[in-house]
């Protein structure tokens, strides 16, 4: 067939298509009101509206004795006049989500830098650890809105390449980088969090102390829960490992696919706590749970390639954040500004590996080609799924 007229066909129904779709742009009207469609509806019953305050009032009513209550404007480093209809924790909730630093979670690495389509991000991780998340808060009469805004946060302080990045840019801070202690501390700071959810995001990792609420103890145990059976699939999908890899008894209690084992520790956790009255999980569960991690240390994150996938992060962003600390005036703050700190100075450091850190992998490394004349060929490499 000659193109050309297919060409022509195409265009023209795109054309029509534009057409059509352009028309709904004013919505329709009725009466006084605009609608969205034409057709009608069901409608929303009696008209009624709840503020802040009935929501926070039901709210209270239905969440069990030991949840976090959401109160006025919340808790915040600069107060803040409270919101009409949001309750604080659910503004914390959407400040995260609409932020830069949680959008540049789509190109850092959880596992494998460059991921193929199906592998996953830090951002599909946390939007997993969101889900499981919620599904213990809400069986545990908790407060979802407070845990999803930890579980969308929780890792807004991981810089490119992985837990590498923590490894490459602590000797340069004097507290060190701490994903956790920094995603909360700097990363998010300027987004005036709650307490609660800076706290909850600051304690996530089961190596710092204790979060101070129910919720962010949930949002600990559903980041381990996710990434545990997400990376293990991933890795099986990538070839790296075989299923067969964990042990039967693990088979058994938890299941061979992401869902059976989902299923499992998310009820565990739910019935344990239920019984307990402290966030927790039957301890034959959880030591499946640790097996499948120790299976995933030993056969995916400790894997040679892994090694030095994670060797060539931290020489790129290591020579990123001292060329960036000898140029500070090259930091995008300094040319927004037309200052910058002294070069070699603890401040040019310190807001180097803070601008490295919130990289995302391919512009760390495409920044290390184009500025400093990386050698391509030492960068970290992909590893394709199937």
């Amino acid at each position: 067939m000659d193109p050309a007229p297919v060409g022509s066909h195409a265009a023209a129904l795109g054309s029509r298509r534009a057409e059509q779709w352009a028309a709904t742009m004013a919505g329709t009207t009725a009466g006084a009101v605009r609608r969205a469609h034409s057709d009608p509806t069901p409608g929303v019953g009696a008209p009624f509206m709840l503020g802040r305050e009935e929501r926070e009032a039901a709210e209270d009513a239905a969440l069990a004795a030991g949840a976090s209550r959401a109160i006025g404007a919340g808790r915040r480093a600069v107060e803040e006049e409270p919101d009409d209809w949001r309750t604080c924790f659910e503004r914390d909730r959407d400040r995260i989500l609409h932020s830069a630093a949680f959008r540049r979670l789509a190109g850092k690495t959880q596992v494998f830098v460059h991921p193929a389509d199906h592998q996953r991000t830090r951002l599909t991780h946390a939007l997993e650890v969101a889900q499981v998340a919620t599904a213990i808060a809400r069986a545990l009469r908790l407060n979802v809105a407070l845990v999803e805004a930890i579980a969308l946060g929780h890792d807004c302080g991981h810089g490119p390449g992985g837990h590498a990045s923590e490894d490459a840019l602590g000797p340069y801070v004097a507290e060190g980088y701490d994903h956790a202690v920094w995603g909360a501390d700097v990363v998010l700071a300027g987004l005036n969090l709650c307490a609660e959810t800076l706290d909850g995001v600051r304690c996530h990792s089961w190596s710092r102390p204790a979060p101070m609420t129910a919720e962010g103890e949930v949002v600990s145990w559903a980041d381990r829960i996710a990434y545990v059976c997400h990376d293990f699939e991933d890795a099986v999908a990538a070839g790296i490992v075989d299923p067969g890899v964990l042990p039967a008894d693990v088979l058994l209690r938890c299941g061979e696919t992401r869902r059976e084992q989902l299923d499992t520790f998310v009820r565990a956790v739910v019935t344990s706590t239920a019984r307990d009255g402290h966030v927790s999980m039957d301890a034959d569960t959880a030591e499946a749970l640790a097996q499948m991690r120790a299976a995933n240390y030993r056969h995916i994150y400790m894997r040679p390639a892994s090694v030095a996938q994670a060797s060539a992060v931290i020489a790129v962003l290591r020579a990123l954040v001292e060329h960036f600390a000898d140029h500070p005036g090259r930091l995008p703050g300094a040319r927004a500004d037309g200052g910058a700190a002294r070069a070699g100075s603890e401040a040019a450091l310190r807001a180097a590996v803070t601008y490295v850190g919130g990289m995302t992998d391919r512009f760390a490394f495409r920044t290390a080609v184009a500025d400093l004349g990386w050698d391509p060929a030492r960068l970290p490499v992909a590893v394709d799924a199937g």
